[in-house]
C-alpha cells in the first residue's frame, strides 16, 4: 500500500513537472495593438519559446461570426500547430486581449450555436485528429471531474485561458501577480442564503474540502465585502438579489482567484462608464454591454490572478464547480487545470481568464 501511495506521489509531481511554458501556445493578433504588447510581455515574463508564438489576422470585434472565426482564428492556429509539430506538446493555448471573443450564432437556449471563441478553441485538438463536432449546443468536457494531471492523449483537448482586462496595466497585472502566486490567504464561499439550491449545495461542498481555518463561509444574506487576504471567492454574484455594488473592496493576493453563478460576466472587457453600477434586466437604461450583470473585467481590475465567466447565457450546470475549481488549486495544480476539471461543458460560453501556468504550489 505505502509503495502505491508513493507511485502516485513521484507520478503527480513528475505530471506537475511537465506543465511548463514548452506547453504553453500564446495566439496574438497582429491588427491589435494590445494584442502584440499582451502576447509580448507574457512571453517575456513567463519565458515561452517563440516557435510557440502563433500570430494571426482577425478583426478586434469583440462579436464575430462563425465563418470569421473559422477561416481566421480556428484555421491559422491549427496550421501553425500542424506545420511546427506542436500538435502534442501544447497543452494550453493562451488568447490575448484584442482576439474575437464569441462567436454569433443561431438557435437559443442549450440549442444555441453562440459559443466563445476560447471554449470552441479547446477542441481544435480533436479537430486536428478529424473528429469534427456539431455546431450547435454543448460538448461535455473529458476533463471535468478529473484528478490526473492534463495531458496529451489521455485528455484530447487544449486548455484555454485568456490574458485581458480593460487595459494592459491591468493585463500586466494578471501576469504579475501569477509569477508571485503562494498558498496563502482566504477562500471566501459566499451563498445566497441558507437554501439548499444546487449553486449553495456546490459551495458548501468546496467548503468542506478546504482547510477550515482558511474558509469564510457566509450563508447569511448578507454580501461579503472588504474581505483581506483573499485568494480565492466563489459567489452567485449579481444573482445574489442582495448584491447591488460592482465591486467587493476585496485586497486580493497574488494567485487570487474567483468564479460565479453569472450569465453574462465575460459579455464584454470595454470599461463601462465610471457610474455604472448594476441594474436589473427589467430596464435597459441600468444595462452595459447588453445586460445588467457584474462584469468579470471588474474582478481584474480590482486584482485578481485567475477568473471565469460567460459570454452569453451558460445556465447553472455549465457554470464552473466550485467544489472542482478550489480543492484543486489549493492542492497545488495549474490555474488552467483547476478551472477546467471544474467547467462540465466545452463548445460553450465559457472564459477563462489568467495565465495557464499560474500555481500556488503545495499547501
Amino acid at each position: 500500500m505505502l509503495f502505491r501511495f508513493a507511485a502516485i506521489a513521484i507520478a503527480l509531481a513528475v505530471g506537475l513537472r511537465a506543465q511548463k511554458p514548452d506547453n504553453v501556445m500564446v495566439v496574438i493578433n497582429r491588427d491589435s495593438a494590445v494584442s502584440r504588447t499582451v502576447g509580448e510581455y507574457y512571453v517575456l515574463k513567463r519565458h515561452v519559446p517563440l516557435a510557440n508564438v502563433c500570430r494571426i489576422r482577425t478583426p478586434e470585434d469583440e462579436y464575430i461570426d462563425r465563418a470569421v472565426y473559422d477561416k481566421q482564428i480556428a484555421a491559422p492556429i491549427a496550421a501553425y500547430l500542424k506545420g511546427r509539430n506542436l500538435t502534442e506538446s501544447i497543452l494550453y493555448i493562451v488568447t490575448t486581449s484584442g482576439v474575437p471573443l464569441r462567436i454569433s450564432g443561431s438557435g437559443e437556449g442549450m440549442e444555441t450555436e453562440v459559443a466563445a471563441v476560447d471554449s470552441e478553441l479547446t477542441l481544435l485538438y480533436e479537430e486536428i485528429h478529424g473528429h469534427l463536432h456539431s455546431l450547435q449546443g454543448l460538448v461535455r468536457n473529458p476533463y471535468f471531474g478529473q484528478t490526473d494531471v492534463f495531458s496529451h492523449p489521455n485528455f484530447p483537448i487544449y486548455l484555454v485561458t485568456r490574458l485581458a482586462g480593460y487595459d494592459f496595466a491591468d493585463v500586466k497585472g494578471l501576469v504579475d501577480r501569477a509569477l508571485r502566486a503562494k498558498n496563502i490567504g482566504k477562500f471566501v464561499l459566499d451563498l445566497k442564503g441558507a437554501d439548499n439550491t444546487p449553486g449553495n449545495g456546490w459551495l458548501r461542498d468546496a467548503a468542506r474540502q478546504l482547510p477550515l481555518d482558511r474558509v469564510v463561509l457566509d450563508d447569511t444574506s448578507r454580501v461579503v465585502t472588504d474581505e483581506r487576504d483573499v485568494i480565492a471567492y466563489a459567489s452567485w454574484g449579481s444573482n445574489d438579489p442582495d448584491r447591488k455594488q460592482r465591486t467587493l473592496g476585496f485586497k486580493w493576493l497574488p494567485g487570487a482567484i474567483m468564479t460565479e453563478y453569472v450569465s453574462t460576466n465575460a459579455r464584454t472587457f470595454k470599461m463601462p462608464p465610471a457610474g455604472w453600477t448594476l441594474g436589473n434586466w427589467g430596464d435597459q437604461k441600468t444595462w452595459f454591454a447588453g445586460a445588467p450583470q457584474t462584469l468579470t473585467a471588474d474582478y481584474v481590475h480590482e486584482g485578481v490572478t485567475g477568473a471565469s465567466g460567460h459570454v452569453w447565457e451558460p445556465f447553472l450546470g455549465n457554470t464552473p464547480r466550485p467544489d472542482f475549481l478550489l480543492p484543486a488549486y489549493y492542492r497545488g495544480h495549474t490555474l488552467a487545470e483547476s478551472y477546467y476539471r471544474a467547467i462540465p461543458s466545452l463548445s460553450w460560453q465559457n472564459v477563462v481568464i489568467g495565465d495557464p501556468l499560474c500555481r500556488l504550489g503545495n499547501p
